[in-house]
C-alpha cells in the first residue's frame, strides 16, 4: 500500500484559472477551497504508538545545511508536552498535537496519543548507489535500510535523482513493507530543479492557475522548505494511516488522508493562489507559520482535524 501527496491542487488552480475574476468569480473561489467539510472513516487497523524513531535516508548530494533543515524538523516534533508551555508560538509540536484527536477517536476509552516520536540515525547515500533514476520498488529497497521495526524510515531524494512519476502525479509517498514485523516508510523528493511549481509551491509561481509573486521560503532554500511541507503532510498520513486500514476517506489506493486532504491551505482565508495569512519575518521577509528547534521557521499544511471534520491551520 502506498499513498500520495498528489499535484490535486494545481488541477484546482487549473479550474480556477478559467473563471472570470468577477465578484461572482471570488466568492466561488472562496467556495472551492472553504467547503471543508468531510468526514473521515476509521477502518480500524493499527495507527503507530509506542516510541517511533524517524530515520533519515539521504539519496545523493545534500548540503549539511540542506540537512539540518529537515532535521531540525523532525526534532521539533519530538519536543517534550511541556514546552508547549516555553517555545514560541505557533510551534511545529502545536500543529502536530492535532494527530492526537485520531487517536482519541480510534480508542473507545478515549486515551490520549501514546505515540513518541524522536530523531533516529541519518544515514547518506551520496554515491547514488541505485543511480540517478530511479523506480519506486528501489525506494522502498532504500527505505528498507533503516529500522525493520518500530520506526518510519524517511527517504529524501536530491534535486538532481528522477523518481518514477516524481512531478507527474506526487511529490512524495508513504507506505509500509514487511510481513511479520512492518516499518513505515516515506519518500520525498528536492523538487527545486525539476517541478517546483507543483512540490514546492508557495515558495514558487505554480504552473497553472493565478501567478501571485511566491513567497520567501522560511529557510532561504525553495526546494528544503517544499520537502518539509510534503515530508510534514506525509507524516501526519502515516501515524494515522500506517497500513492502509487507519484514517482516510475515499478508495484506498487513493485516499485523502490527515495531511492531504486540505491541498493548498496553510492560514486562515486560503483560496487558490493564496496560502493564507500568515507570519512574516521582520527580517528576512520570509512567511511562515511554525517555530521550530534551533530558532527555525517553517510553512506546515493545514491538517484535517477530525473533530471538527474541517481543515486546521496554525497560522
Amino acid at each position: 500500500m502506498a499513498s500520495f501527496v498528489s499535484t490535486l491542487f494545481f488541477q484546482v488552480l487549473l479550474l480556477v484559472s478559467l473563471l472570470h475574476f468577477s465578484n461572482a468569480g471570488r466568492r466561488r473561489l472562496t467556495e472551492l477551497m472553504g467547503d471543508q467539510s468531510m468526514t473521515f472513516q476509521y477502518h480500524k487497523g493499527t495507527l503507530l504508538s509506542g516510541k517511533i524513531s524517524v530515520n533519515l535516508i539521504w539519496y545523493g548530494n545534500f548540503k549539511p545545511t540542506q540537512r539540518a533543515i529537515i532535521s531540525d524538523f523532525v526534532s521539533s516534533l519530538s519536543s517534550s508536552p511541556a514546552s508547549l508551555n516555553t517555545e514560541p508560538q505557533p510551534s511545529v509540536l502545536t500543529w502536530w498535537k492535532t494527530t492526537d484527536k485520531y487517536y482519541s477517536l480510534s480508542s473507545n476509552n478515549k486515551k490520549p496519543s501514546s505515540l513518541s516520536l524522536q530523531m533516529g540515525k541519518q544515514i547518506l547515500d551520496e554515491n547514488y548507489s541505485l543511480g540517478k533514476s530511479l523506480t519506486r520498488n528501489q525506494i522502498v529497497q532504500l527505505a528498507a535500510g533503516g529500522d525493520p521495526e518500530n520506526a518510519i524510515n524517511v527517504v529524501l531524494t536530491a534535486a538532481d535523482v528522477t523518481v518514477e512519476n516524481f512531478c507527474m502525479d506526487s511529490c512524495g509517498t508513504h507506505g509500509s513493507q514487511g510481513k511479520k514485523s512492518k516499518f513505515a516508510y516515506i519518500w520525498v523528493g528536492n523538487s527545486e530543479t525539476q517541478c517546483p511549481g507543483q512540490c514546492a509551491w508557495p515558495f514558487h509561481q505554480p504552473i497553472y492557475g493565478p501567478q501571485n509573486p511566491p513567497l520567501i521560503a522560511p529557510n532561504n532554500d525553495v526546494g528544503m522548505d517544499g520537502m518539509v511541507i510534503n515530508l510534514a503532510s506525509l507524516l501526519a498520513a502515516t501515524v494515522t494511516n500506517p497500513f492502509g486500514n487507519g484514517f482516510y476517506q475515499g478508495p484506498a489506493d487513493a485516499p485523502l488522508e490527515a495531511g492531504t486532504a486540505c491541498p493548498g491551505i496553510y492560514g486562515k482565508g486560503a483560496y487558490p493562489g493564496y496560502a493564507g495569512d500568515l507570519l512574516v519575518d521582520s527580517t528576512t521577509g520570509a512567511s511562515f507559520n511554525a517555530n521550530g528547534e534551533n530558532g527555525r521557521k517553517y510553512l506546515l499544511p493545514a491538517l484535517f482535524d477530525p473533530s471538527t471534520s474541517s481543515c486546521s491551520a496554525l497560522a
